[in-house]
């Protein structure tokens, strides 16, 4: 009967660890569309690259970035050489290019 009840606390868990998960792939999935508008949108974008922690970003117009917002995101640094940024991420960038590539198909 002892196995039954560490049965159940292992489901619990696993449930648990589960809706964080979702939660944040949410979260995150929010995050990109906030990361894409403070670019200046879709159309602005004209392509982008990931390099380990860095998102590289060649833009139409860079006066429509709102570099304050990025930074507020959690970006830990924004290089700018011409119409080109590049947001220093971190950890995150892995996963910002798999979002951020469905995001632009749409």
């Amino acid at each position: 009967m002892e196995w039954i009840q560490y049965l159940v606390i292992i489901a619990v868990a696993l449930i648990i660890a589960f809706a964080i998960t979702k939660s944040r792939n949410k979260d995150f999935k929010i995050e990109v569309n906030k990361l894409v508008s403070n670019l200046g949108g879709k159309n602005n974008i004209i392509d982008y690259e990931f390099n380990k922690s860095r998102f590289v970003v060649n833009l139409v117009d860079v006066e429509k970035v709102n570099k304050e917002a990025i930074q507020k995101m959690g970006a830990q640094g924004i290089v700018e050489i011409d119409n080109q940024l590049k947001i220093i991420l971190g950890d995150g960038a892995k996963q910002l290019k798999k979002q951020i590539d469905d995001l632009m198909k749409k």
